[in-house]
Formats: structure tokens, sequence, C-alpha cells
């Protein structure tokens, strides 16, 4: 998650920075009103263009990462099937050891042995 935040601050300071040195240029360049706003549209277009780049890269960072995620989450739940699997056959033999010791002891009451 921390991957993304920083990619996330990385793209605002890009952004803000193409905005400002455009502004700063715009300002201090010694045009005509006209040709002024055709470099405007000119960048307008530019930067929509790297936005849209770099959305589209975002969009397929984000994808892999939630089919890895994905991935990762088949994996923990094959672990826990498994484990639960292996507990349970714990279990039976617990309680077959039980049930054995139960009716042995039991068969020694009834064989006449002096109960407490």
């Amino acid at each position: 998650m921390s991957d993304r935040d920083e990619f996330g601050a990385f793209l605002v300071g890009f952004v803000v920075g193409g905005l400002t040195g455009a502004i700063t240029a715009l300002l201090l360049a010694p045009q005509s009103g006209e040709e002024t706003r055709g470099v405007i549209k000119e960048r307008a277009i530019e930067l929509k263009d790297k936005a849209t780049t770099s959305m589209g890269e975002v969009y397929t960072s984000a994808e892999a990462a939630a089919t890895e995620a994905v991935k990762k989450a088949e994996v923990l739940l094959a672990q826990a099937k498994e484990t639960a699997a292996e507990l349970q056959k714990k279990g039976a033999v617990v309680i077959e050891e039980q049930k054995s010791k139960i009716s042995r002891m039991a068969s020694k009451d009834d064989s006449g042995a002096v109960a407490e």
C-alpha cells in the first residue's frame, strides 16, 4: 500500500509541476495572445495525453496487484484447507484413543473390579 501512496504522490507532483512550468513559461514568454492561447491548447493536449498514459499504467499495475493478491489468497486458502484436514484427522485419532480407553475401563469395571 505504501508503493501506491508514493506513486500517487509522484503523479500529483508531476501534474502540479507540469502545470506550474507551463504557466510560468506562458507568463514570461513574449508572445501575442493568440500565440499564447495556441501554446496553452497544445500544452493542455500534451498534459491530457500524459495523464491518460499515467492512468493506464496505474490501472495496469493495480490489475497486476489484484491478480497477485487473488493468487496469494488462493494459496492461503489451500493451506488452510490442508491444515483443517490434518487437524480433523488428528482429532479423529484422539477420539478413537479416548473411546478405546473408556471401553477398556468399562470392561475392567464389568469384569468384577471394584468401582470407586
